[in-house]
C-alpha cells in the first residue's frame, strides 16, 4: 500500500491532560492505527499530541520545523524536516499532505487553513480531503459568503466540518483508503 499522509494543523499551546491535547492525541492514534502517516509542524501542543498518538499506534510521523526557531522537533517525530522559514514550512506541510485536518488554533493555524483553502479554490493544488473542527465555522461561513458573492462558487464545499475523532477518521478513511 502506498503511504498516505494526513497533515494536521493546530495550536502549540495545549498540554497533556487538556481536552484539546487529548482530542489530538486520540486523532493521531486512530489515524495511525489504520495506517496513515501523520505530518505536522513538529513542535508542542496538538502537533506533539497527534504525533504521540500516531506513534502509540505504531505509525510514522513527520515534523516540519523552522530553522529560525530554537529547539527541535518533539520526541514523537520520526522524520524532522527543517524549513528555512515559515513560507517554506507551509509549502512542505501542504505538499506532504494527501489530506488536511485543521484543529483549533490561533493566527498560524488560520494562515494554514486559509492557504490550503485558497490553493484549492484557485486550482493551484488538487482537491484533497480537507476537514476542520467546529471552532472554525464562523470564519469559514463569513469567507464563504464573500467568495460566493465574488465568484458564485460554493467554496465552502472544499471544507468538511467534523467535530469528532470518529467522524474525521471515517471521512478520511472513505476518501483515501479505497
Amino acid at each position: 500500500m502506498v503511504e498516505k499522509v494526513v497533515t494536521v494543523f493546530g495550536s502549540s499551546k495545549p498540554v497533556e491532560g487538556e481536552d484539546e491535547y487529548e482530542f489530538a492525541r486520540r486523532l493521531g492514534y486512530e489515524l495511525g492505527k489504520i495506517g496513515f502517516t501523520i505530518c505536522n509542524g513538529g513542535y508542542s501542543g496538538t502537533m506533539e499530541a497527534t504525533a504521540r498518538g500516531a506513534k502509540e499506534a505504531g505509525a510514522r510521523t513527520i515534523g516540519v520545523t523552522v530553522s529560525i526557531f530554537r529547539g527541535s522537533a518533539n520526541k514523537w517525530i520520526d522524520e524532522e524536516i527543517k524549513a528555512k522559514d515559515l513560507f517554506e514550512r507551509l509549502k512542505i506541510l501542504i505538499e506532504k499532505g494527501d489530506a488536511y485536518v485543521v484543529l483549533r488554533g490561533g493566527t498560524g493555524t488560520l494562515v494554514e487553513l486559509s492557504l490550503v483553502w485558497e490553493l484549492m479554490n484557485k486550482g493551484l493544488i488538487e482537491l484533497k480531503p480537507f476537514v476542520a473542527v467546529n471552532f472554525w465555522v464562523p470564519i469559514i461561513e463569513v469567507i464563504s459568503k464573500q467568495l460566493q458573492y465574488e465568484s458564485r462558487l460554493d467554496a465552502i464545499g472544499y471544507i468538511k466540518i467534523i467535530n469528532d475523532v470518529d467522524g474525521i477518521v471515517e471521512h478520511l478513511k472513505s476518501k483515501l483508503l479505497y
